[in-house]
């Protein structure tokens, strides 16, 4: 038997030994892919807010006229009112023989943080309010105010009951 380690008298003997090839493109894709999911789902439910430049100096800008119908109102008076909002959603209610009760929201009042205080700007809301409660005499109206959620629930409470009393004192006043 001849001893594979003699190398007297024959070939040397090759041993090739190949390194197994990593296959890159598959794992480059892998990665793409994980990344391409992670970005949309980062994505899901954002809502970002639009920018918008302002308009350079010196430039005009117009903003649409707003649609202010004129309001015929029993006994005679009228009220300029713009469509879809509670007062001219309330007029035509009303007006109209729709079954009671329903309930209207106030699309434009606010109030500032922790006060009942009624802001000027939303006065002449209240007062067109006023001028159609008063041409429906018969109309009964149930006030209802709300406050956010920063303080206790009872400081709340009393707010909201403020700010329905407020609005309540400006109708009867108006």
């Amino acid at each position: 038997m001849a001893d594979p380690n003699d190398t007297r008298g024959a070939s040397p003997r090759e041993i090739h030994i190949e390194k197994k090839k990593t296959n890159w493109l598959a794992w480059i894709a892998l990665v793409l892919g994980i990344l391409a999911a992670l970005l949309a789902l980062s994505r899901c439910n954002r809502h970002d807010d639009a920018v918008v430049a302002p308009a350079p100096a010196g430039t005009a800008t117009t903003t649409p006229p707003v649609a202010i119908k004129h309001v015929a109102l029993p006994g005679g008076r009228t009220v300029d009112l713009q469509p879809q909002t509670l007062n001219y959603d309330l007029q035509a209610f009303l007006a109209g023989d729709a079954a009671a009760p329903r309930t209207f929201t106030f699309d434009k009042l606010n109030f500032d943080t922790a006060s009942a205080q009624i802001r000027a700007d939303d006065k002449p809301t209240l007062s067109a309010l006023a001028q159609i409660l008063a041409a429906y005499p018969k109309a009964a109206v149930r006030l209802v105010g709300y406050a956010d959620a920063r303080g206790s629930d009872a400081a709340n409470a009393k707010l909201g009951a403020d700010r329905a009393a407020a609005v309540g004192a400006a109708l009867t006043g108006a």
